[in-house]
């Protein structure tokens, strides 16, 4: 069966029925509008996030499958500090903070796609990324937080989610 894969990279929640992808769907035969109320609803978590996608189309049955990537690790730790854009000096400006639940929560969902083996270590490499952009957690620099994940401060919290973190194939 001739298959057609499109990835694009859309808000979540909030594909239009466009250019460049009205006229490709279409193309394939596919009705448009069906295919962007689909996307948007299985997107609809990440909104205002960027999000990839990628779009299986076989061509003769025209039966198609949308896969939701997951956003980057940058747009989900903006989304839970409610900023718009990282900082440009993230040493001395700040754009929000996190909690270190919502640290943990981004390791997990961004598992499939980052090489950590163990829940700390991702925790860890999140931090590293929200120092990078600008955030605190906990009103602390994640830097000091990365210090303490390797003390055990965080081992008990960890814990609760480590059933988690090995439920997802990664």
């Amino acid at each position: 069966m001739p298959t057609k894969s499109i990835k694009i990279v859309v808000e979540g929640g909030n594909v239009k029925p466009g250019p460049p992808l009205a006229p490709t769907l279409s193309q394939l035969g596919l009705n448009v509008g069906e295919v962007v109320k689909k996307m948007n609803d299985a997107t609809s978590q990440f909104k205002g996030m960027s999000v990839p996608v990628t779009i299986e189309v076989d061509t003769d049955t025209k039966k198609y499958d949308i896969k939701v990537g997951v956003p980057t690790t940058t747009s989900l730790l903006l989304k839970f500090a409610n900023a718009n854009e990282p900082s440009g000096d993230p040493a001395h400006k700040k754009v929000g903070d996190i909690k270190f639940e919502d640290v943990i929560q981004v390791a997990i969902m961004k598992k499939p796609q980052i090489t950590a083996k163990t829940l700390k270590a991702a925790v860890k490499s999140i931090l590293g990324t929200a120092y990078s952009i600008g955030l605190t957690v906990d009103k602390k620099n994640p830097k000091e937080l990365v210090k303490a994940v390797d003390e055990g401060k965080y081992d008990d919290l960890l814990a609760k989610y480590e059933q988690k973190w090995n439920e997802i194939e990664g």
